[in-house]
């Protein structure tokens, strides 16, 4: 009966692996969820722009310039818009194509790799 009474809950080198197994999905979190946020609130700017309500945004330098906007207001100050961002006006709309890469180094020279890349076909104003 003493059996069954040594075997309840985990042992100290057990919690040890499990807190390890936590504190390494817990980091790489940290270090990739800013990026999908990122992402999020470019995708939100660029969709905006198709929902209607700006009327100013008729050339691809003016759409240039709204996401620009947007994404000073978000924060987004390491991504090049001009190499992210592919806008082109095709049979009267706007054909955009959103396509980056975010690394993070996670360990030696292993690193984590988020891949965008999205099409947008949004109607002009």
């Amino acid at each position: 009966m003493s059996f069954a009474r040594s075997q309840k809950g985990l042992s100290m080198l057990s919690w040890i692996v499990v807190l390890a197994v936590v504190a390494f999905l817990a980091s790489t979190a940290f270090k990739m969820l800013p990026h999908y946020f990122d992402y999020m609130s470019m995708d939100k700017t660029i969709s905006s722009v198709g929902a209607g309500g700006l009327e100013d945004v008729r050339t691809v330098g003016d759409f240039y310039r709204h996401v620009g906007k947007g994404m000073e207001v978000n924060g987004i100050r390491d991504l090049d818009l001009r190499e992210a961002v592919k806008v082109e006006i095709v049979e009267g709309q706007f054909q955009v194509q959103l396509s980056y890469e975010k690394r993070e180094p996670l360990i030696g020279n292993l690193d984590l790799v988020a891949n965008f890349d999205k099409e947008y076909r949004l109607r002009m104003p």
